[in-house]
Order: C-alpha cells, then sequence, then structure tokens
C-alpha cells in the first residue's frame, strides 16, 4: 500500500461537508490517501457536532480517508498542522486533544472519525490559512486566529500538510506523544470537563490528558470530551 497522501483527489467549489463526502467515498471503496478539498462547506463540523466557520476561498479544508491509521490519529493531524505552521517551542500550540492555537487562539481544528470493522477513517482538518479574523462571526474574533496569508498559499500550505502527515503516520507513538507534550497549550494550567476542575499536568502514555484535582492522591485520566480553561486567579 502506497503512504503517499493525496490521490485521487476530488475537490468542490461548494460543499456540505469534506468530511461527509470522504466518509461516502471510504465507505464507497476509495484507497487509502484519497483527499477530499473544498474552497467553501455549508456544514463544516468539528467536535462535539460544533460548525466549522470559514468565508469561502480562504481557508484550508480538507479530509483524507485512511485504511491504515494510529490510534491516536486526531493527535497526528494536529501535530503534522503545527509542524506546517511553526516550529515548536514558538506560539503553535497544541489544545488536547486536537485543536491548533496561534497565541492561545484557534488556528485549526482537526476531526478524526473511524469505522474500524469497516477498514477505514477520515481525517478532516481545517486551517484558517488566509482568514480575515474580522469577516468571521462577531463571537469568534477573540478566539480564532489566522496564519495571515493570501489565498494563493492555501495549495502550497496543503502540499506541505500532506508530506507533514505522511511524516506523523510513519512515526511510532512514543514520538507522537513526546511531540505533543512539546507543544501541549495545557499543562500547568487550570481546566473544567463534564465532571470536575483541576490543573492539567501532562499527557499520559495512552495519549490521555492528566489532571491533578484538589485532595486527589493521583492525576486524574482523561481519555475524551470537552476541556474548557479556566480564567488564572
Amino acid at each position: 500500500m502506497s503512504r503517499r497522501l493525496g490521490l485521487p483527489r476530488l475537490h468542490h467549489r461548494v460543499t456540505d461537508s469534506t468530511s461527509l463526502v470522504a466518509r461516502a467515498l471510504a465507505a464507497a471503496g476509495a484507497p487509502h490517501g484519497t483527499l477530499v478539498t473544498a474552497a467553501e462547506q455549508r456544514a463544516g463540523r468539528g467536535r462535539q457536532g460544533r460548525a466549522w466557520t470559514a468565508p469561502a476561498g480562504r481557508a484550508l479544508l480538507m479530509s483524507l480517508v485512511l485504511r491504515e491509521w494510529p490510534p491516536l490519529v486526531p493527535i497526528v493531524g494536529a501535530l503534522a498542522v503545527a509542524d506546517v505552521a511553526g516550529p515548536a517551542g514558538g506560539d503553535i500550540t497544541i489544545k488536547w486533544p486536537n485543536d491548533v492555537l496561534l497565541g492561545g487562539r484557534k488556528l485549526a481544528g482537526v476531526l478524526g472519525e473511524g469505522r474500524s470493522q469497516e477498514g477505514w477513517a477520515v481525517l478532516g482538518i481545517g486551517i484558517n490559512v488566509a482568514v480575515r479574523v474580522q469577516d468571521l462571526p462577531p463571537e469568534l474574533h477573540d478566539r480564532a486566529a489566522t496564519l495571515g496569508l493570501e489565498p494563493a498559499a492555501i495549495e502550497p500550505t496543503l502540499a506541505s500538510l500532506l508530506r507533514a502527515l505522511e511524516h506523523r503516520l510513519a512515526q511510532p507513538t512514543p514520538q507522537i506523544l513526546d511531540a505533543l507534550r512539546a507543544r501541549d497549550a495545557l499543562h500547568g494550567r487550570r481546566v473544567r470537563w463534564a465532571d470536575g476542575e483541576g490543573v492539567a499536568c501532562g499527557i499520559d502514555d495512552a495519549g490521555r490528558l492528566l489532571v491533578a484535582r484538589a485532595g486527589g492522591d493521583a492525576p486524574h485520566a482523561l481519555d475524551a470530551g470537552e476541556i474548557h480553561l479556566l480564567a488564572e486567579s
């Protein structure tokens, strides 16, 4: 099986969701590496069922069909985006499990969906390559980030991202986790989740977020769910 990603490619001027298209292609037998892109999405989806909003022609909107994938494929996707966006130790960090932040604001989102019994997964990625924050809904103005490039940069960014994904997908899990820890946006920060709150204190060897709760004897491991940063006191 070829490890190359991006062929065959199906590009839409407008679609509801690249991931929905990729899921249908996967179910119909599309090969590993099949790429779906769009200039505009009308029903783009993020984690927890939220919408992904981006002005037409200004974001990289893509989904990949994978026939072999690691258990931490959404984290792999986030790391590949971070590789393309900036060096480790800079302003590009990852908010567990798979939001890519620039200066603490959301630059990109990653959504992984798998059907192991059917032999496929779909990795969806949206990056604000040339988005102007002022063009987004007002409620996103203080939460969204952009690379600040021109629309002509979307295709080169896509090419770089596909090569970064090929590299990351081939890495063993310990290397993936080390790379995630180097970009951990939550470490040492107070966070809240559905069942409590505490201080994020790292990533364990299964890719779970560790949080220390007041009075707890050992860190609590979260393997899924929504994490909210709390204001520093």
